[in-house]
């Protein structure tokens, strides 16, 4: 079976029976979207990102081989989005969607099978995926989070309202709490746990119900933008940020691929919470995964040929 046909049935077919099933749902007992997105933003989103920091062994060397890449790409996409934006004139609410839809990729539920996918005989491609999935934990709750919050609130209001967050404080205690290497009580990691495993279904589930009505009858300026940026844009970057550095092999082929994932489902999220376009941030999570089963699938094809 093709790789085309194994991302389709092993990553994207997961992903939109969930995203269907809150589609159903929201259209049979209209959910309350504000309870959902405290529900995911306060309580699920903490817990994932304390157990992500607190259960990954990956040694120093190995992210200081890849942390210059992912810094590069990082600020040359955040400064691309920006000069975007500006272009483009964007209000200050669309534009701080427009530069999560770039920047934010999904490394974790999209991007984690992909790579065990590719580098199944390779250990080292799929241990660079989980640095690109920590790296984007932090910048999604870092960048993402107060570029969200810094819409409706400026200086020193966003920077409170950006510490109010619980995600910071559990990556942090995640932080000390894997560096001390302090072992968790059984009764406390068992809700953890189980609370982290709610979070991939809740938080698809949710990005189904904001999807439940979104008619795209056209595709806006904004939604192109975000789709050329984050599947294109993204990848060719990430392809001349190799080339600078003279990676190779499957540190090369694992960025390479790492850069062409879709948007991140936690840019609707932010959206949602924050009443930042959350219909236009739907719908670029949508397309960008759906789009994605072409993409990703070509990126990975030129990585077996490039390097």
């Amino acid at each position: 079976m093709s790789v085309f046909l194994l991302i389709g049935l092993n990553v994207i077919l997961p992903v939109f029976i969930l995203i269907g099933a809150g589609v159903f749902l929201h259209r049979k007992f209209k959910f309350d979207m504000n309870t959902l997105s405290k529900l995911n933003t306060f309580f699920l989103m903490p817990t994932v990102s304390f157990v992500n920091i607190y259960q990954n062994h990956i040694g120093g060397e190995t992210l200081l081989h890849i942390l210059g890449f992912l810094v590069l790409q990082c600020f040359c996409l955040m400064f691309i989005s920006a000069i975007i934006s500006k272009t483009a004139k964007f209000e200050s609410s669309l534009a701080s969607t427009f530069k999560n839809s770039i920047v934010l990729n999904n490394s974790g539920n999209f991007g984690l099978p992909v790579s065990q996918l590719v580098f199944q005989h390779s250990p080292l491609g799929a241990s660079i995926q989980i640095v690109v999935m920590i790296f984007q934990n932090l910048l999604t709750y870092t960048y993402g989070l107060f570029n969200s919050v810094s819409v409706d609130h400026s200086g020193f209001k966003a920077i409170k309202q950006f510490l109010k967050n619980p995600v910071i404080y559990a990556f942090l205690l995640g932080l000390i709490l894997h560096t001390c290497d302090i072992k968790i009580p059984g009764f406390l990691w068992t809700p953890i746990k189980n609370s982290s495993n709610a979070f991939l279904a809740i938080a698809l589930i949710t990005l189904g119900a904001q999807s439940a009505y979104i008619k795209i009858r056209r595709f806006s300026l904004p939604l192109i933008l975000s789709l050329i940026g984050r599947l294109i844009l993204s990848p060719s970057i990430a392809l001349l940020i190799i080339f600078l550095l003279k990676l190779d092999g499957t540190t090369a082929q694992a960025l390479f691929i790492a850069s062409s994932f879709p948007t991140s489902r936690n840019s609707a999220l932010f959206a949602l919470e924050y009443d930042n376009h959350p219909e236009y941030a739907a719908q670029v999570v949508l397309m960008s995964t759906l789009f994605s089963m072409i993409t990703v699938t070509t990126v990975v094809f030129l990585s077996t040929i490039i390097f």
